[in-house]
């Protein structure tokens, strides 16, 4: 669906930019591919990753969400957007609110504003499980960004208008914000023992191959207004110090600013709303969209989802699929 298309990414000098850049190219032939964010030193790596001599689709746009000028003329003839931009860091997000408000809800209201004013077909904007029942400002202001694109939908009401849908997913394996760059840091410098927040501390793992192909799929799944959440495994962090480190010790230090012990990408209160599919869940909007009406059961690759039972929450320590030692160490794509 992306050959012959123009595709926009902000923050997409991240990591997963990085390799969905690199997916779309070697997967398809898009007639330009965007990359949107504000960081020059970064692009300017990019560039030499995919040298324009070969790769001549790729654009480049220092832009900053926060700018709806800026985002509005990167997205010019764009059919398709991928929103990746955020602050992200929770303890940060913590000392510093007010930026994050302006980036994680101003720059979505920008996205969703320059999209429509473009005739975007499709907008794909990527979460987190810290959205679901949120306590740190960062999950709060996630959770606010995916209600601005669901209901963005309503906003422009024709059929034929920009659909926009989230993607919500948990960590992600070595990326930018990870612990195990910090633990493998940490171990190449030679400390005697690993940071451990809470020895029950467990997290949703996803690799960012994993991540990449998910998003990429919703684009052919998504009919406007999903919040779409992978069938991942989780991990216990103590689990994953021993596997890269099984002979230091473990230190408990506590939970950082705004952090939960256990995560969830489904609550309990959307359990009315969600539907689960072979690989995924798809939660529906809790809004009705004005002038027309969606058969999420059902979606754009004709595969069927069922309605949750009543009580059905996905966390990450009810998870079905928890990784052991051995197989954390054996992690790939």
């Amino acid at each position: 669906m992306f050959n012959n298309k123009s595709i926009l990414i902000t923050g997409g000098t991240g990591s997963f930019g990085n390799l969905f850049v690199e997916r779309i190219l070697k997967g398809f032939k898009p007639k330009r591919l965007v990359i949107f964010s504000r960081d020059e030193q970064k692009q300017s790596q990019m560039a030499q990753k995919f040298p324009s001599e070969k790769y001549k689709c790729l654009r480049y746009f220092i832009g900053d969400v926060r700018d709806l000028n800026r985002l509005t003329l990167a997205m010019k003839d764009v059919d398709y957007v991928v929103h990746a931009a955020a602050l992200k860091q929770v303890n940060i997000a913590e000392y510093n609110p007010m930026e994050c408000i302006k980036t994680n809800i101003g720059g979505a209201e920008n996205v969703v504003k320059a999209a429509i004013s473009s005739n975007v077909a499709r907008v794909i904007a990527l979460s987190t499980d810290k959205a679901s029942d949120p306590i740190s400002l960062y999950g709060a202001t996630k959770l606010t960004s995916d209600k601005i694109f669901v209901s963005a939908n309503n906003i422009v009401g024709s059929k034929k208008a920009t659909r926009f849908s989230v993607v919500r997913y948990g960590n992600v394996v070595g990326s930018r914000g990870s612990v195990i760059p910090i633990f493998q840091k940490l171990i190449n410098d030679g400390v005697k023992e690993l940071p451990i927040t809470d020895k029950g501390m467990t997290r949703f793992w996803i690799t960012l191959n994993h991540a990449v192909k998910f998003v990429l799929r919703s684009f052919q799944r998504m009919k406007g207004g999903e919040v779409f959440v992978p069938k991942i495994p989780s991990i216990k962090v103590t689990d994953l110090a021993l596997a890269m480190a099984p002979k230091l010790k473990q230190k408990i230090i506590g939970v950082r600013p705004g952090e939960k012990i256990h995560e969830k990408m489904c609550s309990v209160h959307e359990a009315r709303l969600t539907l689960e599919f072979k690989d995924h869940y798809v939660i529906r909007p809790s809004i009705t969209f004005w002038d027309y009406k969606i058969d999420y059961k059902k979606n754009g690759l004709n595969e069927t989802g069922k309605q949750v039972r009543e009580n059905f929450e996905y966390r990450s320590d009810n998870n079905e699929d928890f990784l052991n030692v051995s197989q954390i160490k054996n992690l790939s794509d």
